[in-house]
């Protein structure tokens, strides 16, 4: 005879703590054994933490200032060396002002200190004064460094005045100036900013999550099995995206025009072409992304950690690279945001600089052409 079973409350709550653990041990075990499980929930934080902690810094350092000295007098020195003292500025002596100009239109240096060649003598009456040219196009940093520069002139005048080597009272004025950004409008930085940010959601994260979903629906097995090649498969999916991405960018381009009033002081041709390569290295990492995790999720959280959020955070289109730690710098420089916000601010607000336009767009194209390799080997390698 069956013996009666134990409907008693706690027996019942027993049985279900029971069922509970064995499923938590169960999830245990299958979150340990799944890398990318492992990868979102510790690795990706970290990455975090360390890249963002130490890369947004709204401080600005080592800012490159070329110093323009017009006479070899000891309160020329003095000054200049205010500037070399401070770890604010990273100085650049030139010997002319036309000099201090290429360097400032070639991004070499963001901002000029001009000590006229009587600046002695006007020291003498009460009457010294300097220029200070700053690099406009980022508006807050032109803000702050002009700030800075102010307070290293005042802080030596002050020290002159305090040992008896200038007249009691006495300051130095500054008549400041703004290039590329005469109107000091922050429009004009972060405008060309965004279009990274929206060749970077079409081109890589857009691309990598359709790419992942073809992946999970098992669309490209079906594929696999056509006379069609890998490359033709990747050049098929991935050219309409391309062609969204110059939509896009023509959007970006006039809007920027006729909604914020941004110049557009470089060629247009030059603006298309360098943007188009940033598209292509935007397609090659959704392809190879999405190529290795064949899975939406994880190809959505690895795009937006590897493209979307270095290209807002680390590029140079909300802070200044400089301000950041040399080993946060180096990292900065992987990842191709860097490259296109320097060549669309270029564009934008400074022109055809081909010295900063050449060696940044051969990056570009080095970078696309590896990450369209690599994404059609990965394919390959797939299809065997």
């Amino acid at each position: 005879m069956n013996e009666p079973v134990d409907s008693s409350p706690g027996r019942g709550l027993h049985t279900a703590l029971r069922r509970i653990r064995a499923l938590i041990r169960k999830e245990t075990w299958q979150l340990l054994r799944d890398p990318s499980s492992i990868a979102i929930g510790i690795v990706m934080p970290v990455a975090l933490l360390i890249l963002f902690g130490y890369g947004i810094n709204l401080d600005v350092k080592n800012v490159p200032v070329a110093i323009v000295m017009e006479e070899n007098s000891a309160e020329a020195r003095g000054l200049a060396s205010a500037f070399e003292l401070s770890s604010y500025f990273s100085p650049k002596p030139v010997t002319t002002m036309a000099e201090a100009e290429r360097m400032l239109r070639s991004s070499e240096a963001r901002a000029i200190l001009r000590i006229p060649s009587d600046f002695a003598r006007e020291m003498a009456l009460s009457n010294g004064e300097v220029q200070v040219v700053v690099n406009g196009s980022d508006a807050n940093t032109a803000r702050i460094s002009l700030t800075y520069a102010e307070a290293a002139v005042g802080v030596w005048a002050a020290k002159e005045a305090s040992r008896g080597a200038a007249p009691a009272g006495s300051s130095v004025a500054i008549e400041s100036r703004r290039w590329f950004n005469e109107a000091n409008d922050s429009s004009y930085f972060l405008v060309p900013g965004l279009v990274v940010l929206v060749m970077t959601l079409i081109g890589a994260l857009l691309t990598a999550l359709v790419m992942a979903r073809e992946w999970e629906r098992g669309t490209f097995e079906a594929l696999f099995v056509t006379p069609v090649r890998s490359g033709e498969i990747l050049l098929g999916k991935t050219v309409p995206y391309f062609l969204l991405g110059l939509a896009g960018l023509a959007l970006c381009v006039v809007g920027s025009r006729l909604l914020f009033g941004v110049p557009l002081r470089g060629s247009l041709l030059i603006l298309t072409f360098v943007s188009m390569l940033y598209l292509l290295v935007a397609l090659g990492l959704g392809l190879a992304i999405s190529s290795v995790t064949k899975n939406q999720f994880i190809a959505s959280q690895v795009t937006v950690l590897v493209t979307f959020l270095p290209a807002m955070m680390l590029s140079g289109f909300m802070f200044d690279p400089r301000s950041m730690p040399w080993a946060v710098q180096i990292i900065a420089y992987i990842f191709p945001g860097r490259y296109f916000v320097t060549l669309l601010q270029t564009l934008f607000l400074a022109g055809n600089i081909w010295s900063v336009i050449l060696p940044n767009a051969a990056v570009l194209a080095a970078m696309a052409a590896a990450l369209l390799a690599l994404a059609v080997r990965m394919t390959r390698k797939r299809i065997a």
